[in-house]
């Protein structure tokens, strides 16, 4: 693999999170899952021409994110935005920031329509020396410029 000397690479351990256009900061995040988009490809046979088929992307799915982490200070944000959203959950978009090493954006993916689905933080053991674990689902519909509006 070839690269120019103004190639920006970005490192997969340095990304930021943040909603509604920057008002809400989540901060860092250790790991994302769940960043993809599936078409459900429609085919269409005409009947008249023996087997020929045409396909065409049908709609796009895209699954809930898990975002998982250290607790720490930036948690108390989460808390916050989570008690804002949490019977009158009103969907928003955000921005998943991929780095490089100087924390200079590399790529973005602008969400659409982002509500909560799950927060949790592993249990706590006196006995051990771990670090706590949280962990935020939310669910959204696309990060694609494909005609599909936020709501």
């Amino acid at each position: 693999m070839s690269f120019s000397e103004n190639t920006k690479l970005a490192l997969a351990n340095r990304f930021q999170v943040e909603l509604d256009g920057g008002r809400v900061l989540l901060g860092s995040w250790a790991q994302v899952q769940g960043l993809e988009v599936t078409w459900k490809v429609a085919d269409y046979r005409a009947g008249d021409s023996g087997n020929d088929r045409w396909f065409f992307p049908g709609f796009t799915e895209y699954p809930a994110l898990k975002l998982t982490r250290a607790a720490c200070t930036d948690s108390v944000r989460v808390k916050s935005w989570l008690s804002e959203n949490s019977f009158g959950s009103q969907a928003t978009t955000g921005t998943i920031k991929l780095l490089d090493p100087n924390n200079q954006e590399v790529i973005r993916w602008d969400l659409k329509s982002i509500v909560p689905m799950k927060w949790s933080i592993v249990g706590f053991e006196a006995g051990t020396s771990k670090v706590a674990l949280e962990t935020l689902e939310l669910q959204h519909n696309g990060f694609l410029d494909d005609g599909n509006r936020p709501s």
